[in-house]
């Protein structure tokens, strides 16, 4: 029985790493500005990542290699959002005009 529940527990991970994964492959594509792309590609992609990781930690089960694993988690999701918003910071810092449509910062 508990094999039953870590098994759909394993393709539910799974499933929520390839959907996320996939919106943040759209998100790239179809997003208009580089500040929207970095904003969709860092957060889903860390899901995507992050679950896909999550499910390879319970298919290992207790092993000293899932521990490896979970650093890798806690890896992704310390490096994709800090390498997206040097991304969008540089963009900005360079004069890298937001979408026509968006609202700018008029601090400046």
């Amino acid at each position: 029985m508990m094999d039953t529940v870590i098994q759909l527990l394993i393709i539910f991970l799974i499933i929520g790493g390839i959907f996320f994964t996939f919106v943040a492959a759209m998100g790239v594509v179809r997003l208009p500005d580089v500040y929207a792309r970095a904003h969709t590609a860092s957060q889903t992609d860390t899901l995507g990542a992050g679950f896909a990781v999550a499910a390879v930690v319970l298919a290992m089960g207790p092993e000293p290699r899932t521990a490896v694993a979970v650093l890798l988690l806690a890896f992704i999701f310390v490096t994709n959002p800090t390498a997206a918003h040097a991304i969008a910071r540089a963009a900005y810092a360079t004069g890298v005009p937001p979408w026509g449509e968006s609202t700018e910062d008029d601090t400046e």
